[in-house]
């Protein structure tokens, strides 16, 4: 680790530092309480995270609120795009829904080429639009966003930039941007792949449901922070609620950090299994998870093999034994009973991950009074909401608290 760190975000609390093997990492500069808030972050770039060909007209195309709790709708009066007020039209108008951007998208609506891509390529045009007309209305976040971390597209995707460049370059080209190239475009796509935040749709509650995404954003503080498959920070974002600032997200501590400790977030829900995990942690952001979790886990997946070559009768593991090692990261069943002899992080899931079912959020505490307080008994869901008292059960009904209580 480096010591030439610099403060994120004027805080003082957490500090970015080169660490070997991780690249750029946040770190408390101080010791931190369970819930207190470390960053919070305004995007320098939005975009829908609906393809062009989709229909979908349920959010605001600027601050991608649902419209079906706006009282006021207007359209823009170039496209068929809606916005949740007048100001709301206003300023987009103004920054990323500007005269070029809006006459791009509707080229790129109407392209045959395009419309018959792949979902996937259709977003991608999206955020090239949204990156490429950042660099038009607002040069200084665009070098921000070059300035981020990027990894190389997977081989699969490997005639993205090539095929989206020439796309854009006949149909309406970014006037005035300085080394519009396909490389440029390459670059551009690289860094939305690494530090693109999802902006979440309320979790769907019932069997089988799941939760989409409805717009991307590019944020780039938090773009610092790396993965752990348990960590001991997460995001909160307020689309629907927030009165002002929608799109900003909230880093929050999970538990107590120590000074010096990297301060790291879980890209993806932590109830997923050690294989998916590290099969999407590799396509989607170019690495392999070591944290502590992934290296005991790693260790059964050793024994089971070992258990399987070593069974003179060629029968693998019985079934219910595999399910408890294996099948003990879902917390319905750490809940059920499992403790530190069958998965050593159990306390984490008990204590941190929301219960409510089909939910699988993480639970972090209320923001402290003061820095020096003690953590809030009261812990929050990072995806549904929901409040419940510490070392309660959160399945039971009379637990439960909303967020407007």
């Amino acid at each position: 680790m480096t010591s030439s760190a610099s403060k994120v975000g004027g805080s003082g609390l957490v500090k970015t530092v080169e660490i070997e093997g991780r690249g750029r990492a946040l770190v408390a500069s101080q010791s931190l309480r369970g819930g207190q808030i470390i960053l919070t972050d305004s995007p320098i770039l939005l975009y829908s995270a609906h393809p062009l060909s989709s229909s979908s007209s349920a959010y605001c195309s600027n601050c991608f609120r649902h419209l079906q709790i706006c009282s006021t709708l207007v359209s823009c009066p170039s496209c068929p795009c809606l916005f949740c007020s007048p100001d709301c039209l206003t300023h987009a108008l103004s920054s990323s829904h500007s005269p070029w951007s809006c006459f791009t998208l509707s080229l790129l609506r109407a392209s045959p080429s395009l419309s018959l891509s792949h979902s996937e390529r259709q977003v991608q045009a999206r955020f090239l639009v949204a990156a490429y007309n950042l660099a038009i209305v607002s040069p200084s976040h665009f070098h921000i966003l070059l300035s981020l971390q990027g990894t190389a597209l997977p081989s699969s995707d490997s005639d993205a930039p090539t095929f989206l460049h020439s796309l854009l370059s006949s149909l309406s080209p970014p006037q005035g941007v300085a080394g519009f190239s396909v490389e440029l475009t390459t670059a551009l796509l690289s860094k939305d792949k690494l530090n693109a935040f999802g902006l979440m749709e309320p979790p769907v509650l019932a069997p089988g449901g799941e939760r989409s995404v409805r717009a991307y954003g590019i944020y780039p503080k938090a773009s610092f922070f790396n993965h752990d498959c348990l960590p001991n920070a997460c995001r909160f974002d307020y689309v629907d609620t927030a009165s002002h600032h929608n799109t900003d997200i909230t880093i929050r501590l999970i538990h107590d950090v120590p000074e010096g400790s990297e301060i790291c977030l879980s890209y993806f829900p932590v109830n997923e299994t050690y294989a998916d995990r590290q099969k999407r942690l590799l396509e989607d952001y170019g690495f392999t998870c070591y944290c502590d979790r992934c290296r005991v886990e790693a260790n059964w997946k050793d024994d089971d093999e070992q258990e399987e070559e070593q069974d003179d009768e060629g029968q693998v593991m019985d079934e219910d034994q595999d399910e408890q090692m294996i099948g003990s990261e879902n917390e319905n069943e750490i809940g059920d009973g499992g403790g530190e002899n069958d998965f050593p992080h159990a306390y984490f899931f008990l204590r941190y991950m929301c219960s409510r079912e089909n939910c699988w959020g993480t639970l972090a505490p209320l923001p402290p009074s003061d820095s020096d307080a003690s953590p809030s008994n009261l812990m929050e869901c990072n995806v549904c909401g929901n409040l419940k008292k510490a070392d309660e059960d959160f399945n039971s009904d009379e637990d439960r608290l909303s967020v407007d209580d």
